[in-house]
């Protein structure tokens, strides 16, 4: 009995041990307006499958709306992830950024490289070296903007949000408008995936100049996922399955 026992006891210690070296940790920055909320589904599917996920609002946004003032900047932001990542003490993270968030997470993997095992774009902007996000935009910043403009704030733009929470909420024009630094050569040999969202295959001509055609221009590898922008409200099971099937290959 005994015997059978220890048996037991060490199949179950090497597969307890096979499933840690699986586990991965995600770490989720959020696109404009949006929060850490939005990642809720994905976070529960991928702590299922027995990774590790964060999943932090940046300042002034989600449940921290309260600390909203138009003094919020990019570099507030950076500061929010890179914090998240001293303070938890994260090493080896999968860094996704969606959207809006890949000009968070250009400048995080400027700051800490040595903490990142991979960044993953999710239909996300692409920073050159001294852009904004508002450049990154061009040509769209002015017709996705023209009469959002409140009081130092850019409202959403893309039609009514919710009237309670959670919700898109008001984004300081500062966090557009400050250049991102880039010039690590440390931060361009991270990994980098670009997971581009699409319709019949194709997808947006305006996202396309913000993001893949600067992921292709870097030699990134590219991975398409059928379905609208915001993959993580409308189809987070598949997103999982997409994002495991990028840091697994």
């Amino acid at each position: 009995m005994k015997k059978l026992i220890l048996i037991l006891s060490t199949v179950l210690s090497s597969f307890a041990y096979g499933q840690q070296q699986h586990a991965l940790t995600f770490l989720f920055v959020p696109g404009a307006w949006d929060g850490g909320w939005d990642y809720a589904k994905v976070d529960s599917i991928l702590s299922a499958h027995g990774h590790i996920v964060y999943r932090p609002t940046l300042t002034g946004l989600g449940e921290r709306v309260h600390l909203s003032n138009p003094g919020i900047n990019l570099t507030t932001y950076i500061n929010d992830i890179l914090n998240v990542i001293r303070f938890e003490n994260l090493h080896d993270i999968i860094l996704v950024g969606h959207s809006y968030g890949g000009m968070v997470i250009s400048g995080v993997a400027e700051q800490a490289p040595d903490r990142i095992k991979q960044l993953i774009y999710l239909d996300a902007m692409v920073p050159n070296n001294g852009e904004s996000a508002k450049d990154v935009c061009g040509d769209l910043w002015e017709p996705m903007t023209r009469g959002n403009i409140k009081d130092g704030m850019v409202l959403y733009p893309f039609g009514a949000t919710k009237a309670v929470p959670p919700m898109d909420v008001p984004q300081p024009l500062n966090t557009f408008t400050e250049p991102l630094q880039l010039g690590n050569p440390v931060a361009r040999k991270i990994p980098a995936a670009f997971l581009q969202m699409t319709k019949d295959g194709k997808g947006s001509p305006a996202h396309d100049k913000m993001g893949i055609d600067k992921a292709r221009e870097r030699k990134w590898k590219i991975y398409t996922l059928e379905g609208g922008h915001y993959s993580m409200r409308e189809q987070p099971g598949n997103l999982v399955k997409k994002l495991e099937e990028i840091v697994l290959q």
